[in-house]
Formats: structure tokens, C-alpha cells, sequence
């Protein structure tokens, strides 16, 4: 046990040393440990706080190609709604042109006409019959006339022989 005991006495300066040692080495450690741990949750925030980050570049990228494409499909429809436009604007004026030759009206207009051709005919069929009695009448007349003067010239003669002795008879 002597020996034990000066050994120990030998070495006690060094075993504190190193105990010393170790403690300050065991503290360092768990100073360490915490600065390790600290940068660990330093580096799961800024993780999660990168990968929110990614996913909001992520996001930023889709809503911008999709904002572009959104873009491009009101640009085809601003052409589309051109077009139809114009196609509107056509079938209105074939619209306009197909009323002037509406089905119905023109049939009310056909009847219509139909009835005043039907009584210009009469009007003139009946003016037709006047003429021709008129005709028939003038005709008569005609030949009562030329009868007429025919007996007018036959009693002519007869009257200057009558005058010319109701002359001379008054002379």
C-alpha cells in the first residue's frame, strides 16, 4: 500500500492535471455538443426555411408559366372574339339581306298584288265590254248617219226644186 500511496503521491499532480483536464475537455464537450446542437437546429430551420423557400421559387415558376400561358390563351381569345366578330357581323348583314326576302311578307305582298291584278283584270274586262258596246254603238250611229245622209241627199234635191218654186212662186 506504500507503494500505491507513493505512486499516487508520484503521479496525484498529473492525475489532477489530467482530471483537470478531462473536465475542462468533458465541459469543452458538452459547450460543443450545444453549439453542435444549435448549428443542427440552425441548419433543420434554415432547411425548412430553404425548402420553403424552394417551394415558393417553385410555386413563383409554375404561376408564372401558367400566367404566361393564361396570357397566351387571352391573346388567342381576344383573336378568337375578332373573329367571331366579324363572323357576327356577316351573318348579321346576310340576316338583313335574308329579311328583305322574308317568306311571309313577300306572300302578303303576292297576295295583295294578286288581288289588285285580279280587279285591274275586272276593272279592265269591264272597260273592254264598254269599248266594244261603245263600238257596236258608234257603228249603229255610223251607219244611221250614212242613212241619213243618203236620204238627206235624196230629199235635197227634191227640197231646191221646192224652194225654187216657193221662190219663184214668191217672186
Amino acid at each position: 500500500m506504500e507503494l500505491e500511496s507513493n505512486l499516487r503521491d508520484q503521479y496525484q499532480e498529473q492525475l489532477d492535471t489530467k482530471t483537470a483536464e478531462i473536465d475542462r475537455l468533458s465541459a469543452r464537450e458538452v459547450e460543443l455538443q450545444a453549439a453542435v446542437d444549435k448549428q443542427l437546429e440552425t441548419i433543420t430551420e434554415l432547411t425548412s426555411k430553404a425548402t420553403d423557400s424552394q417551394k415558393a421559387e417553385q410555386r413563383a415558376r409554375e404561376l408564372h408559366n401558367r400566367s404566361e400561358r393564361l396570357v397566351a390563351e387571352i391573346a388567342e381569345l381576344k383573336q378568337r372574339t375578332k373573329s367571331l366578330q366579324k363572323d357576327l357581323a356577316a351573318v348579321r348583314e346576310e340576316n338583313k339581306t335574308l329579311t328583305q326576302f322574308d317568306p311571309v311578307r313577300m306572300k302578303k305582298n303576292l297576295d295583295a298584288s294578286k288581288k289588285k291584278l285580279a280587279d285591274k283584270t275586272s276593272a279592265a274586262d269591264l272597260l273592254q265590254k264598254t269599248l266594244s258596246e261603245t263600238k257596236k254603238e258608234n257603228a249603229e250611229l255610223q251607219r244611221k248617219v250614212t242613212e241619213l245622209e243618203a236620204r238627206v241627199a235624196e230629199l235635197a234635191p227634191e227640197d231646191a226644186e221646192a224652194e225654187a218654186k216657193e221662190e219663184s212662186a214668191a217672186a
